[in-house]
C-alpha cells in the first residue's frame, strides 16, 4: 500500500467516528487520534469505534487506508499495546505513535509505516537515530508537548512566533527527516481563527522543505492547501529555468543576471512538483 502524503492532514478525534468521514473527504490525509484528542476513560471505546466502522458487510472500511493515519499512545503504556491489538485487526498500516523518543521503540511497530511524533526533548535529541528507523516514513514534531517535557508554559512569545526552543527543535526534526530521505510533518497551530497566522507559517513550512502541515480543525485546511501551492508566476518561473538549463546543457549558467547551478534548479523542481503540473 502507497501511502498518500498530502500538504494538509486533518486530526479527528477516535471517539467522534461521525466526524471520520467529512475529516477524510476534507484533507488529503485523515489522522485517526487515540492519544490527546480522547480522554482515558474514553479510549476503549474510541478503539471500539475505529472497528465498528470497518462494517461486516464485506465492502471494507469507510476510510481509504491509503489516506488514513492512526495517532497511537506512547511506547511503553498500555494503551500503546491496546492500540496494537486494535490496529491488527484493521487494514490500517500507517501510524504516527506519539511521543517517539528513541529507534528502539520502534522495533515493536514492524509491519507499519510510521510517522515518529518527535514532542520530547528525548524525542528531539534522538531524531536521527529515530529518522533512520526503516520502518519510519516519516518524522513529525510537536510544540506544546516539547515546552512541557523542559518544564516550560509556551511555545510561543506574545506576537505568536515561536520561541527559540520550538524553532531549534523544528529545525532538528527537519534535517534529520531530511538526512533519511523521509518525510516531514509541520506542527499543528493551535489558534484556529487566526488563518492569517496560519498560512504565514505553513507557506515558511513549504518553502523550508515540509512535506505537509497538520491540522486541528477543517477551516485550517484550505489555507495550509493554498500556502503549499505555488502562485502561478512561480510555476511560469520555474519552466522557464528549466528549460534555460535544458538549453544550455552546462552545470552552471547565466539566467537572467543570476548564476544558476543545481541547487537552484532543484528549487524550481520542487516548485513544479508542488504545483502538480509536468516541467
Amino acid at each position: 500500500m502507497t501511502f498518500v502524503m498530502g500538504p494538509a492532514l486533518l486530526f479527528c478525534p477516535a471517539d467522534r467516528p461521525e466526524r471520520f468521514q467529512k475529516a477524510a473527504e476534507r484533507s488529503d490525509a485523515v489522522i485517526i487520534d487515540l492519544e490527546d484528542a480522547v480522554a482515558a476513560p474514553d479510549k476503549q471505546r474510541a478503539r471500539g469505534a475505529i472497528l465498528a466502522q470497518l462494517g461486516s458487510s464485506g465492502e471494507g472500511p469507510e476510510l481509504d487506508p491509503s489516506r488514513t493515519i492512526i495517532r497511537i499512545n506512547p511506547a511503553g503504556t498500555e494503551d500503546f499495546e491496546k492500540d496494537l491489538h486494535c490496529l491488527a485487526h484493521t487494514p490500517y498500516r500507517t501510524v504516527m505513535m506519539a511521543k517517539t523518543e528513541s529507534a528502539e521503540q520502534l522495533r515493536a511497530l514492524e509491519g507499519f509505516h510510521v510517522i515518529a511524533l518527535c514532542e520530547t526533548a528525548a524525542g528531539i535529541v534522538n531524531a536521527p537515530a529515530i529518522a533512520a528507523a526503516p520502518n519510519v516514513v516519516a518524522l513529525m514534531w510537536g510544540a506544546e508537548d516539547l515546552l512541557a517535557s523542559l518544564g516550560g508554559t509556551s511555545s510561543r512569545k506574545d506576537d505568536g512566533g515561536y520561541r527559540a526552543v520550538a524553532l531549534h527543535a523544528r529545525s532538528s526534526v527537519l534535517l534529520a527527516a531530511g538526512a533519511f530521505g523521509k518525510e516531514t510533518v509541520d506542527a499543528v497551530y493551535v489558534n484556529i481563527p487566526d488563518l492569517e497566522g496560519l498560512t504565514e507559517e505553513a507557506r515558511d513550512a513549504a518553502a523550508s522543505g515540509f512535506s505537509s502541515k497538520a491540522c486541528i480543525h477543517p477551516n485550517q485546511v484550505a489555507a495550509v492547501r493554498a500556502a503549499y501551492a505555488p502562485a502561478d508566476e512561480d510555476v511560469a518561473a520555474a519552466r522557464e529555468l528549466l528549460e534555460a538549463a535544458r538549453t544550455a546543457g552546462t552545470g552552471v549558467f547565466q539566467f537572467k543576471g543570476k548564476m544558476i547551478d543545481g541547487p537552484i534548479l532543484k528549487h524550481a523542481q520542487s516548485t513544479i512538483r508542488r504545483a502538480g503540473v509536468s516541467a
